[in-house]
């Protein structure tokens, strides 16, 4: 049993699934640029604004981790499963994801920002444990 607040475990998880988004956008943005498309400029923009969206985010989640004394470390990955540490309060937990978990996540949670229309809204919603 989780000692955790699902708030607590959302900012987790967060701080999880953003980094990831970037890196994957990051990529992306890498592809088109080298890519054979005729007119690059508008996809740039387009991935370059979701990185700005996303970014945004992340500094909000490390901020009020700080505040609430969080801290997030990989302890371990295999083929199959990533280990965390969420540090909390004097406390250690350990939490394993499946890798095909955290690339659904992070694919539904790419989908939401590429859809999203207000620059404002964060995709805490689609983070709150189900």
């Amino acid at each position: 049993m989780t000692r955790l607040s699902s708030k607590q475990i959302s900012l987790f998880e967060q701080a999880i699934y953003l980094p990831l988004i970037l890196i994957v956008l990051e990529k992306d943005l890498k592809h088109i640029e080298s890519s054979p498309l005729k007119l690059k400029e508008p996809y740039t923009l387009f991935l370059e604004d979701v990185m700005k969206k996303v970014q945004i985010q992340l500094r909000d989640v490390k901020q009020t981790m700080k505040k609430e004394n969080l801290r997030l470390q990989k302890l371990k990955q295999d083929d199959s499963f990533t280990l965390y540490a969420f540090l909390f309060d004097g406390y250690e937990e350990h939490h394993n994801y499946f890798n095909p978990r955290i690339r659904n996540k992070v694919n539904e949670l790419l989908t939401y920002f590429f859809l999203q229309k207000d620059k404002n809204q964060h995709a805490n919603d689609k983070l709150e444990p189900n």
